[in-house]
């Protein structure tokens, strides 16, 4: 499933991650930067989370962070996240849609 995303031109890796942390799946991401992405996807959580009680909402669509590798997507999928990283911005259409191709509506 996550090897799909993969085929996506400029996609770098992906991981998704279960609501406590733990690693469901990944493709294209070398082992030696788990423990760097996974501190994203927590200060992400972070961010949402702050966000969801500021304005008094449950449920969040994505988030886009922009880091010094390069842009990373957190997107829901179910009770867990997805983390798509990928060359540049300008790939984020083509990269969101792959996503909802994968997910569903």
């Amino acid at each position: 499933m996550l090897d799909t995303l993969m085929a996506v031109r400029g996609m770098k890796f992906v991981l998704l991650i279960d609501q406590n942390g733990s690693v469901v799946g990944s493709a294209g991401l070398e082992p030696a930067f788990l423990k760097r992405e996974l501190g994203l996807i927590a200060a992400g959580k972070a961010v949402i989370g702050s966000l969801q009680s500021n304005l008094g909402s449950s449920e969040w669509t994505e988030l886009l962070l922009d880091v010094e590798g390069g842009p990373a997507l957190l997107t829901p999928f179910g009770p867990q996240i997805l983390l798509t990283a990928f060359d540049d911005v300008t790939s984020l259409g083509r990269v969101r849609f792959a996503i909802r191709r994968l997910i569903g509506p």
